[in-house]
């Protein structure tokens, strides 16, 4: 969020790639354990709560639909984080500033549904 609020539209404006690589340099090396992490630790809490992770996909009963959306969701954000990483940001130029920002803009929408779902569960849920 702070990456897509604070530092994405100046890029954009100013059509200036280096100010995305200087805010990736300093993050990577926190965000892709903290994602490691979150995977973990949310797998374990999603048997905690359903022990049957392929039960998550059958899509019946509220649970099973929070788990398997939030397993979804996660994979999407892995999915473009690998993209991101290794085929836009070697490359990155002005002229494909714009694929960057959707990507950006994308996760950061994932993780605020990531963020509703498992508030979600906790509080009764959506479904």
């Amino acid at each position: 969020m702070i990456l897509s609020i604070g530092f994405l539209p100046r890029a954009l404006k100013q059509k200036d790639p280096a100010i995305i690589q200087q805010f990736e340099s300093k993050y990577e090396p926190i965000g892709l354990p903290a994602l490691i992490i979150q995977v973990l630790t949310g797998l374990w809490l999603g048997i905690f709560y359903d022990s049957q992770p392929m039960g998550w996909f059958t899509f019946r009963g509220s649970l099973a639909i929070h788990l398997a959306l939030k397993v979804i969701l996660v994979v999407l954000t892995l999915i473009l984080a690998i993209h991101a990483r290794f085929r836009i940001l070697p490359k990155l130029k002005p002229e494909n500033l714009k694929t960057l920002a959707f990507h950006i803009i994308a996760v950061t929408l994932i993780g605020v549904m990531l963020l509703i779902l498992g508030v979600s569960i906790r509080t009764g849920g959506l479904f």
